[in-house]
């Protein structure tokens, strides 16, 4: 394997001649081997994101020229379309800044910008991780906003899933031709399991109202008001063109930097809708076992299961969410000021907390709802 060697403020670090990542990059994910997991793929799709819309944002404002913001923009979109995400290596428990998420985002970005223009890795004398791709943003900032719109991605999906839960439930309620009037009834008892879904799914979509207020410009070089004003505001709208979503600049500054209460509120609605969701899942056991609905067994390896093995999967997802919603409360509560070093685990948590109910409730409408008979 051939080898490159670059250089820090800290000394020379020897890094894989073809790798997009650089030296600090490989610095934290030395230092940071916790939880042996990666960033998940939507967190990564959201710091191209970010880069895109500051390129873009840069060049209007002339900080950069033409052919490094392109050159920039293009290897963002490399990343949105799938490419460059084995180049993300830092661990998702890492520093608590975030800064060597960030980092590896600028670096990957600045070296396949580089190589586009026809540099080599590692050289950065074309497009410059820092004095480029991380022109006029602050880590945190940074680091906020791509938590934000990675949330978003995640609980969109999640919705998706639950929605076609909710439409299984009615579905099987027309197919068996269940009456849905009588409280006692098994149609009544389904059409409620699919109500308070909505409802959750409902809740949980309003709190995504709160993930589109940005703060934004605590490294911005600009020192005329008004000029620094447009700059933000072009930002928000180059942000939102790449990522199809309508942002928009925080009012308070100060306020929206130092809380991270958003992103704790998703998690306390995702606590309640796994705990509603164990309920409805125990109930259908409890009916299961009383006779008045069947579920086809389960393969499980070579041999077949009970259902009930799927349900009862569902409680402890249950039980690890609640551990997931404590633990972000708990992060959410220690920051101090506008710092809070823990946001790492706020988003490990979160991100992990999002696609394990999706996925849950995926596998109960295909292995349990739409398979359930009389």
């Amino acid at each position: 394997m051939r080898y490159r060697i670059e250089k820090d403020s800290l000394g020379e670090k020897i890094i894989p001649a073809e790798s997009y990542f650089g030296i600090q990059t490989l610095r934290s994910k030395e230092l940071f081997q916790i939880t042996k997991h990666g960033q998940c793929r939507q967190n990564i799709k959201a710091f191209a994101h970010v880069k895109k819309a500051s390129a873009k944002t840069n060049y209007e404002f002339d900080f950069i020229s033409k052919e490094k913001a392109e050159a920039i923009s293009l290897s963002a979109d490399e990343i949105l379309n799938g490419r460059l995400h084995g180049q993300f290596i830092t661990d998702s428990i890492q520093d608590g800044y975030g800064m060597g998420m960030n980092m590896n985002a600028c670096e990957v970005i600045a070296n396949r910008a580089n190589e586009m223009m026809g540099g080599e890795k590692g050289r950065y004398d074309r497009v410059d991780p820092n004095k480029d791709v991380n022109l006029n943003q602050d880590n945190e900032e940074v680091v906020v906003l791509t938590g934000k719109i990675t949330t978003i991605r995640l609980v969109k999906k999640l919705l998706t899933e639950g929605k076609k839960l909710s439409n299984a439930y009615y579905e099987k309620i027309e197919q068996l031709e269940l009456k849905k009037d009588d409280e006692k009834s098994l149609g009544y008892q389904l059409a409620s399991f699919a109500s308070l879904l909505d409802k959750d799914l409902k809740r949980l979509d309003k709190a995504l109202d709160s993930m589109l207020e940005i703060h934004f410009g605590a490294a911005l070089d600009i020192s005329d008001e008004h000029r620094r004003e447009e700059y933000l505001k072009k930002f928000v709208k180059n942000l939102s063109l790449s990522n199809s979503e309508s942002y928009f600049y925080a009012k308070n500054q100060y306020d929206s930097s130092r809380s991270l209460n958003c992103f704790m509120m998703v998690s306390s609605i995702l606590k309640n809708l796994i705990i509603n969701f164990s309920k409805a899942a125990s109930d259908l056991k409890a009916m299961s076992n009383r006779g008045e609905i069947k579920i086809p067994q389960v393969q499980d390896f070579l041999t077949f299961q009970d259902v009930n093995v799927v349900l009862d999967m569902v409680r402890q997802i249950s039980f690890y969410i609640m551990g997931n919603d404590l633990t972000i409360s708990r992060a959410v509560e220690e920051g101090e000021l506008e710092i809070n070093v823990f946001k790492p685990m706020i988003f490990a948590c979160l991100f992990e907390s999002t696609n394990l109910i999706r996925r849950t409730i995926r596998t109960v409408r295909e292995k349990v709802v739409e398979p359930m008979t009389l």
